[in-house]
Order: C-alpha cells, then sequence, then structure tokens
C-alpha cells in the first residue's frame, strides 16, 4: 500500500496536470523538489595545472548537474569553462541540460567543420557563422561555458588579430566605445593617425 505522502504527491500533480496542461511538467518538477530530499551536491576536487582526475561516467544526465556545479564554482573566481566531449552528440546534450541545472549559465557551442580534412567543399554556411559568433562572445567575456568536441579541440584556429581584423559587431542606436574600438584596430594592425591616408591606417 502506498502511504499518504504518495496519495497527497499523486493528488498534487494530477491537479497541476489538469490546471495548468503543458506546464505540468515544470510544476510536477517544483512538486519533486519541495517533497523529496535535496541530493548531495557532486564537487570536483581542486586540479593543480598540469594534473589529471578521473572517474567514472555517472548515470543518465548526473554529469550534465555535476559540470553545472564546476562551471559555477568557476564563473564565481571569474574563470570560464570550456568543457571538451567524446561525441559532438554530447555537445548538444549538455548545451540544454547545462542551462537546467543551472539558468544562469551562459554556454556557447563551438561546432564541428562537419568536414574531413581532403573534402573538396567548404563547411555550411551556418557552422561558420556559429563559429564566429561564439569565438566573438568569448572574447567579449559573454560566455562561462564553451562545449566543443574533441575532434574540434584538435583543430588549430586563426590567431585572435585575424579575429579582431575581419569581425565587427554595430547595432542601431549603440553608443560606440571609441577605445575599445581603437584597442580592436590596433589589435588587427592598424595604425591610429590624425588622418588617414594609406590602407592600413
Amino acid at each position: 500500500m502506498r502511504n499518504s505522502l504518495s496519495r497527497a504527491f499523486d493528488e498534487g500533480v494530477n491537479s497541476i496536470i489538469s490546471g495548468f496542461g503543458v506546464a505540468a511538467i515544470r510544476s510536477r518538477g517544483a512538486v519533486i523538489r519541495a517533497l523529496l530530499p535535496s541530493p548531495p551536491p557532486m564537487h570536483l576536487p581542486a586540479i593543480a595545472p598540469g594534473k589529471r582526475f578521473t572517474l567514472p561516467r555517472p548515470l543518465g544526465s548526473a554529469d550534465a548537474l555535476q559540470l553545472a556545479q564546476f562551471a559555477v564554482a568557476q564563473k564565481a573566481q571569474g574563470r570560464p569553462l570550456a568543457i571538451i566531449t567524446a561525441e559532438p552528440a554530447d555537445t548538444q546534450r549538455l548545451e540544454n541540460e547545462l542551462v537546467f541545472f543551472e539558468p544562469s549559465l551562459r554556454v556557447a557551442v563551438f561546432p564541428d567543420w562537419e568536414t574531413l580534412p581532403y573534402d573538396t567543399f567548404s563547411p555550411h554556411q551556418d557552422l561558420i557563422s556559429e563559429r564566429l559568433a561564439t569565438l566573438w562572445r568569448i572574447r567579449q567575456g559573454e560566455v562561462d561555458v564553451v562545449l566543443l568536441p574533441g575532434s574540434t579541440a584538435l583543430v588549430r584556429l586563426a590567431p585572435l588579430s585575424f579575429l579582431a581584423a575581419y569581425t565587427f559587431e554595430f547595432k542601431q542606436k549603440q553608443k560606440l566605445n571609441e577605445a575599445a574600438l581603437k584597442s580592436q584596430l590596433t589589435l588587427a594592425g592598424y595604425s591610429h593617425v590624425s588622418q588617414v591616408v594609406s590602407p592600413g591606417e
């Protein structure tokens, strides 16, 4: 026989489902958290530079919960976190699950080219745009967690000066930060002069 707590839980969920329809899943999660004790935090130990720490892969989405808690700790210290996955599918899964466990995290995916080294065609334009957008967000400090497959991490990237030279973002009615723009143009190889005479100034 089920105890009174189980019956009360079922009645509460049934009333939520009948009263809120699509929002039932979220409300049900709130009920579960209210009735069940909170799970103990799964902290990763402090890892010194150059050292390695391994542990068995947790079941289900427990790895996302563990990584979300670790990312929050890194965010509190002002350090972004890069998560390299074995499979591209894990990258897409973690993108959704990290935000579920910690909505305050700003997560970005750095996608793979999805082409082989000797393919005769270029990567898709959407992939190129997404990669440039992610690199731009990282440079602007707008990312807490970067997700990328291991195959992507093995490919060398263009230097920061290349990104600064060929990527600009301007919005309508935006207040231009003159000092930041000058710094970006200097990084891209431009010379600051009082009057532009030749290319590169």
